[in-house]
């Protein structure tokens, strides 16, 4: 393939504009008056043309471009990660150092404007002459898309093989340097065509274009080969397979309605979320092979076949059936299909192998039923196996059991005798977390003026039951006209007169904070009532009030007798 026009391709592309730009660039850079000064450079013992320094290529775009440092740097990076520079001795880092890291321009063929796609053909032949030249050490991205381009292009993979033994030796009859400054430059290529995990991807723009956004338009005339190009489009836009909204809307509907009862986090789980309760029954009544099922694990065996297919046990109970009707191949050959794509990579020979003995083989001993066609495409790869070399006939045996032998499994007895002794998990109590979702439900909030209700009983009897009485006192008869002493000595008490009515300070006699005149009994109460609040029933003037009361060791205050009742009867009064 040769390049017959520098912007071919170009007109589909978003971002021409852009790279037109960052050609011109490479191409002043090239310049051999004006441009980057390139020559032989030393990399370990070989001698490489037309190299130059990541410092060189910096101070060029500072001189040429006036800008500052660190714009040049991102430029510069730019360059690297876009593929027109390609490094020299870490070719999988692509980044521009600012050092003596050696670089070398990427030739024009290979640049991004050009379009040529990365085709699939070309990647699986470098991957091929890699695995040759390193003798089957690849990185491990590397050895996915190997083994999935073998499944992709199988039918071509003999063509993939040659070319790359051709293009190995052919690279080993070159000379040293020219050898290594291709491999460098190959590898940067599909690096940036190929992206690695974690590496960013500079080349995604999302689908290609009808037309170039950048082209002016106003007087453009449309030649055959542009209504070509658009009808050629429009054809492959109504090839594709849509769907109405609605009923994708609908299926998606359905789909969540007939698995809301499965769903453990809207619908929670029986008997109890073990993330939660900390029981594992849930484990054990689910675990894998588990000799009697729960009954909505059974339940969803009849959802789709996929659902049943899935679940070891189920494939368990299916076997059974299948062997009833003299068909437990089928299902014998899929089991081994899925453990040669899944398993260890060292025995897909020997385990492809094996398969083709007991399953496809002319007088196998399990031999499976498939058309001509399928036959002729899994003989063909078994020549050379792979992961996915039984996939067409894994998918024929499938689509055999989905069609024909579920419906008859959902109605036959061995389904229905298991749906009827699955166990049914009864919910447990489950304790408190903060996790608040499942089958739980939580009360609603009190309203303010409730809450604010409580508070204030609260404190009401936090007050009641701090009365300090382990004060001494002394008995003292009833007074009608109550006094509150609100000093912080205890109040003096003849012991000459030991029933006679005590005087107090701040009584009727003398100024106090709560007269007790007949004027004012209801100023009186309230004042009382605000000073009880106040947590003043801790003050020893109390300690008279009680004549009946002894103080106690624990706290908490004796029964009184007859004359408590009367004292309450006659405060009840004053406060009316």
């Amino acid at each position: 393939m040769t390049v017959t026009r520098l912007d071919q391709g170009q007109r589909h592309r978003p971002r021409m504009a852009f790279l037109k730009k960052i050609e011109a660039l490479m191409m002043e850079m090239q310049n051999p008056d004006t441009g980057i000064k390139t020559e032989m450079q030393r990399v370990m013992v070989t001698n490489i043309p037309h190299a130059m320094a990541g410092n060189d290529i910096l101070q060029w775009i500072l001189q040429h471009l006036q800008v500052t440092q660190e714009e040049a740097l991102h430029l510069g990076d730019l360059f690297v990660k876009y593929g027109y520079i390609y490094p020299l001795q870490e070719p999988k880092n692509l980044t521009l150092k600012t050092d003596g890291s050696l670089y070398r321009f990427q030739t024009p063929y290979f640049w991004p404007a050009q379009k040529w796609p990365a085709d699939d053909t070309d990647y699986a032949i470098y991957l091929a002459k890699k695995n040759i030249k390193r003798k089957g050490v690849l990185e491990e991205y590397e050895k996915e898309h190997y083994n999935m381009l073998n499944q992709k292009i199988n039918y071509k993979w003999d063509f993939v093989i040659m070319q790359a033994k051709e293009q190995y030796k052919a690279g080993k009859e070159r000379k040293k340097e020219d050898r290594y400054a291709l491999d460098c430059q190959e590898r940067a290529y599909w690096l940036v065509n190929r992206t690695p995990p974690g590496m960013l991807d500079v080349l995604e723009y999302g689908l290609d274009r009808v037309t170039d956004p950048n082209e002016n338009k106003v007087n453009q005339k449309k030649t055959l080969d542009v209504y070509r190009r658009e009808i050629m489009y429009y054809q492959q836009a109504i090839m594709k397979t849509r769907v109405k909204s609605s009923v994708s809307l609908g299926g998606l509907v359905k789909y969540s309605e007939q698995f809301l009862s499965n769903d453990p986090i809207l619908s929670g789980c029986l008997p109890s979320n073990p993330w939660i309760t900390d029981d594992p029954e849930f484990w054990d009544l689910n675990a894998k092979l588990v000799e009697i099922p729960t009954r909505m694990r059974v339940e969803r065996w009849a959802f789709n076949f996929s659902e049943l297919i899935r679940d070891p046990k189920g494939r368990q109970n299916f076997q059974l059936f299948l062997k009833k009707e003299f068909s437990g191949e089928n299902l014998g050959f899929w089991e081994a299909c899925e453990d040669l794509k899944y398993g260890d990579q060292s025995k897909v020979k020997e385990k492809a192998e094996e398969i083709y003995k007991l399953f496809l083989a002319p007088g196998a001993r399990r031999w499976i039923n498939i058309d001509g066609t399928t036959m002729g495409i899994t003989v063909k790869g078994l020549k050379h196996p792979h992961r996915y070399v039984l996939d067409a006939a894994q998918t024929h045996i499938y689509m055999l059991m989905k069609k024909d032998s579920y419906g008859r499994y959902l109605k036959s007895p061995i389904y229905k005798e298991m749906l009827a002794k699955a166990v049914v998990p009864q919910q447990t109590v489950k304790k408190s977390s903060p996790f608040l979702f499942g089958r739980r439900t939580l009360p609603s909030s009190p309203s303010p003026i409730i809450l604010r209700q409580r508070e204030e009983e609260a404190k009401a009897r936090e007050a009641a039951t701090t009365v300090d009485i382990t004060q001494p006192h002394h008995r003292a008869s009833w007074s009608p006209h109550l006094a509150v002493y609100t000093g912080t000595s205890t109040p003096p008490c003849p012991a000459s007169q030991p029933h006679s009515p005590q005087a107090l300070p701040h009584s009727t006699a003398g100024p106090g904070p709560f007269p007790s005149g007949p004027g004012r009994p209801r100023a009186a109460a309230m004042s009382l009532g605000r000073w009880l609040r106040r947590g003043r029933w801790s003050s020893p003037a109390f300690t008279a009030v009680s004549p009946e009361g002894s103080a106690v060791s624990h706290g908490k205050v004796q029964p009184l007798g007859g004359r408590e009742r009367r004292l309450r009867r006659d405060s009840r009064a004053v406060s009316r």
